[in-house]
């Protein structure tokens, strides 16, 4: 940390996973970051002792300059894998309702380090035919995406419509979300394992056996047919997949089209299913894509490709999410 910097208020801390990224905070503002691959799968040792030495490994020398400095953590580090599991809190939830049931963990620099819960929906009294779901970190992306909205607004009437309006915010990754919000409140949401089935077919089924290993540039045609044949779902999901293999043995698309095929198969089948489920919520609301943004683009592709509205392409929003909880939860001034 340069002593040019001004003196961060938070340490907010994205904890995944496989990646533990840290972020010094000021007035809203990311001032330093710094990432590990420490995340919870990969400690540097066994035991809660390994999410200690990960903390200190990263952000030690930080927290020895300033040992007064408040910590907040979201991710997986609060699942039940976690350091302390911090428990679901159930839609609606907002950043009040976050901050409420935001979990301590003892740290080994004599201050807790406070853990943000993830949310369930559905989890008690679901109607029939509805499955419950859970997210855990995509809520905190979410909050900062909301208060990022806040800040740009003019006045107390712009402040009031932002804050009542409805948004449909879409999380593309390893388990991909699509969360309605609404007077600032995560009110439903659902999950599709859209990552996590790509990346398990290329690397674990016959279908990634006639890919190449070697990553090759993106072929948007190849994309494209794909999104077109699974947004129509003709045969269903397991026959489509199939036609990976067959095209490939038909000559109709070289190997190293393949990904790329399969890759706009599968987020074709999700963009289209979930944009028929959330027909009614996007006539009232603009849709907005946060996360990688190279997967995002792939998704505002595919929107375009299905002439739905255009998706606002937001950037990593957890750090302000982290922050808007922070003052929630009285860590910081509001």
């Amino acid at each position: 940390m340069s002593s040019s910097l001004p003196l961060p208020h938070l340490l907010a801390l994205d904890w995944g996973t496989s990646r533990l990224r840290a972020f010094l905070m000021c007035a809203g503002e990311v001032v330093a970051e710094r990432e590990s691959a420490h995340g919870i799968q990969h400690l540097p040792e066994p035991g809660p002792g390994g999410y200690a030495t990960a903390l200190a490994q990263l952000a030690g020398d930080w927290l020895e300059r300033q040992p007064e400095l408040p910590l907040l953590a979201c991710g997986m580090v609060g699942s039940a894998q976690g350091w302390r599991e911090a428990p679901y809190v159930p839609c609606p939830a907002d950043a009040a309702a976050l901050a409420a049931q935001a979990v301590p963990v003892e740290t080994a620099h004599g201050r807790p380090m406070w853990i943000v819960p993830g949310v369930s929906c559905d989890f008690a009294g679901a109607a029939p035919g509805r499955l419950p779901d859970v997210m855990r970190g995509e809520e905190t992306q979410i909050v900062g995406a909301l208060a990022a909205e806040t800040v740009t607004a003019v006045d107390a009437e712009d402040l009031a419509a932002t804050l009542g309006a409805r948004r449909i915010y879409i999380l593309p990754g390893t388990h991909s979300k699509w969360a309605t919000v609404e007077d600032g409140r995560i009110v439903r949401f659902s999950t599709d394992l859209t990552g996590e089935l790509y990346a398990v077919l290329r690397a674990h089924s016959i279908l990634g056996r006639l890919m190449p290993t070697e990553t090759a540039p993106f072929d948007d045609a190849a994309f494209a047919r794909g999104v077109q044949v699974g947004a129509r779902g003709d045969g269903g999901l397991t026959h489509q997949l199939f036609s990976v293999r067959t095209l490939a043995l038909a000559g109709e698309l070289a190997p190293a089209a393949l990904p790329d095929y399969l890759s706009g198969l599968l987020i074709g089948h999700e963009v289209a299913n979930e944009l028929r489920a959330a027909e009614a919520a996007l006539s009232a609301a603009v849709p907005a894509l946060i996360g990688d943004p190279a997967l995002c683009a792939r998704y505002a592709r595919a929107f375009a490709l299905l002439e739905a509205p255009a998706p606002q392409v937001l950037s990593n929003t957890a750090p302000r999410g982290l922050w808007r909880i922070a003052q929630a939860r009285g860590l910081i001034p509001l």
